[in-house]
């Protein structure tokens, strides 16, 4: 078992890069689909090496779940430019997995506004408090808990109580390589952890109800540094069956960016 969430297995595919995954890419919902988190983590590969430009990053990435991603077997990543511009392009990412009849089709989506770099230390702003330092938090070994899947890839450590009054903190870093035999670029770090959010940030007993995020849209002010992501989020509930989550996301220097999630509520 490769030490990594993919493994590419064609790079010129007839429907985009092919890949398989491996068993971190498990869900904790069901062993039969992925987490949202190194789909979204991969999608961000995919715009990053989208007509690659070392004059701009990425500062926001919305990822649709179009619906189960299956853990096995193949699937296909594509990408395009659908706007270009020197200063702001627009970029996507589809994810592509056999339906019923074999044929692929979309089980997931990103898309990401691409802004040129400028230096702007000068004046450089980030008011949120930054989380505590990740010596503080502990680790609740959740890996015990279940079979091998996604959270067996993490070193996941929090500084709160879950499910206790107030925002939820982790500070989490990711244990394996998201492609094998690639390094992580930092944003394909942060994604690889930032769908997270809404579980740090949920009141609700998982062994009572589901709470499953149809998307995740990601603001990112300034590039992560180092191995560790933060997050502070809190999810809430309306009436209705619906849900939404905010948080924000830092490195151990401080705030990063900002998550929102909408969040489907169900009792099991």
């Amino acid at each position: 078992m490769s030490d990594s969430y993919y493994e590419l297995v064609d790079a010129d595919g007839e429907h985009g890069e092919k890949f398989a995954a491996t068993d971190f890419v498990r869900s904790t919902w069901s062993a039969a689909i992925q987490h949202a988190a190194p789909v979204s983590a991969l999608l961000v590969r995919g715009l990053e090496h989208c007509e690659r430009r070392d004059d701009t990053r990425l500062s926001r990435v919305l990822v649709d779940l179009l619906g189960p991603v299956p853990a096995e077997g193949d699937f296909w990543v594509r990408t395009r430019r659908e706007r270009s511009g020197k200063q702001i392009e627009l970029v996507s990412a589809e994810m592509l997995a056999p339906g019923p009849d074999g044929a692929p089709r979309p089980v997931a989506k990103a898309s990401g506004w691409r802004l040129q770099t400028l230096d702007t230390a000068a004046v450089e702003h980030a008011p949120a408090e930054p989380l505590r330092p990740v010596e503080e938090a502990r680790s609740r070994d959740m890996k015990k808990d279940w079979d091998r899947n996604y959270v067996h890839s993490l070193d996941w450590r929090w500084l709160t109580v879950p499910m206790g009054d107030g925002p939820g903190e982790s500070w989490i870093k990711p244990e394996v390589d998201l492609v094998s035999g690639e390094t992580m670029t930092p944003l394909q770090r942060l994604f690889a952890v930032a769908d997270d959010a809404n579980g740090i940030g949920t009141k609700l007993d998982i062994r009572k109800w589901t709470f499953l995020n149809t998307d995740l849209a990601v603001h990112i002010h300034r590039v992560p540094e180092g191995e560790w992501i933060g997050i502070r989020a809190e999810t809430n509930y309306g009436p209705d069956g619906i849900g939404s989550t905010l948080g924000r996301l830092f490195d151990q220097t401080g705030a990063i960016g900002a998550i929102q999630q909408s969040v489907l509520v169900r009792p099991r």
